[in-house]
C-alpha cells in the first residue's frame, strides 16, 4: 500500500502568510492580528500589531480554529449558524469556542488541509480578503 506524503505547514510558511496578510491590511489602511495554526491545531505563528485592538488577537485565533475544525472558510459558514441553519448548535458541541465571522481560511497543499490562517481587526469581509490574499501567496 502506498501513501502520499504532503509537506506540512512550516514556520517559514506561517511567517509568509502573516507577512502577506499584514501587507494586504496595511495597503487598505487596516491594522490586524494574524494567527496561523498547523493541521493539528497547534499555534505556529501569531502577530498582533501594537496599534491593533487587543481583542483582535483572540478573534484571529478563534477564526483560525473554526476554519480548521470545519475545513471551510468562516465566511462560508455565517448563514449556517443562524437560527434554523445547519450548524446552529455546533458551537456547543465542540471543546473550543468557534467564531463564525469571516477571516478564517484553510490552507491546503495538494488538496489536503495543512493548517489555517485567521485574521482579525478589520471588517469581516476585509479580514476574509486579507486571509485569502495570504493563502494565494503561499501556493
Amino acid at each position: 500500500m502506498s501513501t502520499t506524503t504532503v509537506a506540512p505547514l512550516t514556520i517559514q510558511d506561517a511567517e509568509l502568510l502573516i507577512a502577506e496578510a499584514r501587507r494586504a491590511a496595511e495597503a487598505a489602511g487596516v491594522t490586524v492580528s494574524v494567527t496561523v495554526l498547523d493541521a493539528g491545531g497547534h499555534l505556529l505563528a501569531f502577530r498582533r500589531d501594537d496599534r491593533a485592538v487587543l481583542i483582535s488577537g483572540e478573534t484571529s485565533t478563534r477564526k483560525a480554529y473554526t476554519a480548521l475544525q470545519l475545513n471551510t472558510a468562516t465566511a462560508d459558514l455565517v448563514d449556517a449558524v443562524q437560527p434554523g441553519g445547519l450548524f446552529h448548535t455546533l458551537p456547543t458541541a465542540l471543546d473550543q469556542p468557534l467564531l463564525f465571522i469571516a477571516g478564517g481560511v484553510p490552507v491546503q497543499r495538494d488538496g489536503r488541509l495543512i493548517g489555517t490562517i485567521g485574521v482579525g481587526g478589520g471588517a469581516p469581509d476585509q479580514d476574509h480578503g486579507f486571509a485569502t490574499t495570504a493563502v494565494k501567496a503561499l501556493v
